[in-house]
């Protein structure tokens, strides 16, 4: 099997109410692919968050054998020009994921299963909590109480926007408003300074926090090691962390007790996979962030992944239309991928049409 070519498409659509977290405001949602096509007529499917020097990198893969992924990651990933963090290593990781895309159809098997297959289904967390127009304590508690009532026990908000008090207050509001026993986590998103993290862990420690995510800048390892030192809620990070050797010094800050590894920026599904066992040798889990569709394949591989993030249709049905196999929300609160062969991005083209920028 030969490369014959490679390609993006990108689309994009309002979201029906902007959303904030602690540092930034979503107006809109965005499907970014890199498409690979083969001399078999198979086609794969990669993402990310941004694809920039796919032309570039593209002409380093033409004519090569796609189920070759370790030989064309370290052709694409080239630090010396291109490839080491930024939009470029967010390419490199599209380009693996349609590597391993065409890898599982090549084998007939859905991708979880091609890595490993560990387990078929995974509990999650409904990604919310998120601050918007008129969208105070009583909206919030409403929000999480919706969660609920779908069968899940994990729900996840965001911190960092307002002042540590008010934010404060609204983490005791869900808390009442899901219970003892479901999971709350914490999302940050990089807003606050060391000493403000720990000042804010101290003020909500008593709602029992399941993690505080990326309570500081992503880059901050030693403002990690300080929180972590004075606070007693888990910490979690990772999802802006890069290839195996960033994920290495990061679990080394011995920081980090949950990692939200995301190939669409890390390295693809190829680095994925190193941090994972390196994570496990460390005895530390995982619950993967971002485009679920790839990455609930990617919990299911694996043995340290123990909860999965998870926006429902609720939250944006495109989130659904868009895919033609699209994840399985369980009734017990757990999701599954797909048992369709490949990483479960085909997209349903007609229906995204409208909304295709380039």
């Amino acid at each position: 099997m030969k490369i014959t070519d490679v390609r993006t498409e990108q689309y994009r659509w309002p979201k029906e109410k902007p959303i904030a977290n602690g540092k930034h405001l979503y107006t809109h949602n965005e499907l970014n692919l890199l498409i690979i096509d083969t001399d078999e007529g198979i086609t794969g499917y990669g993402c990310s968050w941004a694809i920039e020097f796919a032309e570039t990198m593209g002409k380093a893969v033409i004519g090569q054998d796609p189920l070759n992924n370790e030989r064309l990651w370290q052709k694409t990933y080239v630090p010396k020009f291109i490839g080491r963090k930024g939009t470029s290593c967010k390419t490199v990781s599209a380009i693996d994921i349609a590597l391993w895309d065409i890898k599982a159809k090549a084998a007939g098997m859905p991708l979880y299963k091609l890595l490993g297959g560990y387990q078929e289904r995974i509990p999650c967390y409904i990604a919310g909590g998120y601050y918007a127009k008129d969208k105070g304590i009583k909206e919030l508690q409403e929000e999480m109480m919706e969660y609920k009532s779908w069968g899940i026990d994990a729900v996840k908000m965001k911190v960092g926007a307002l002042s540590m008090r008010e934010d404060a207050e609204r983490v005791k509001a869900v808390r009442q408003a899901v219970g003892e026993d479901t999971k709350l986590m914490l999302d940050a998103n990089c807003a606050y300074r060391f000493f403000e993290a720990i000042e804010f862990s101290k003020m909500v420690e008593e709602y029992r926090p399941y993690w505080f995510e990326e309570p500081v800048d992503a880059d901050d390892y030693d403002g990690y090691r300080k929180v972590a030192a004075k606070s007693n809620i888990p910490i979690a990070a990772g999802e802006n962390e890069i290839t195996r050797f960033g994920f290495r010094d990061l679990i080394n800050t011995q920081a980090v007790s949950i990692l939200n590894p995301d190939a669409a920026c890390l390295g693809g599904v190829t680095e994925f996979m190193k941090v994972a066992g390196y994570a496990d040798a460390n005895g530390i889990v995982m619950s993967p962030h971002g485009q679920q569709q790839l990455h609930i394949h990617l919990d299911c591989a694996v043995p340290n992944a123990v909860i999965a993030e998870f926006y429902p249709p609720q939250y944006d049905e495109k989130v659904y239309e868009a895919f033609q196999h699209p994840v399985i929300f369980n009734a017990d609160g757990t999701v599954s991928p797909s048992q369709a062969p490949g990483a479960g991005l085909d997209i349903n083209r007609e229906l995204l049409a409208p909304y295709r920028i380039k």
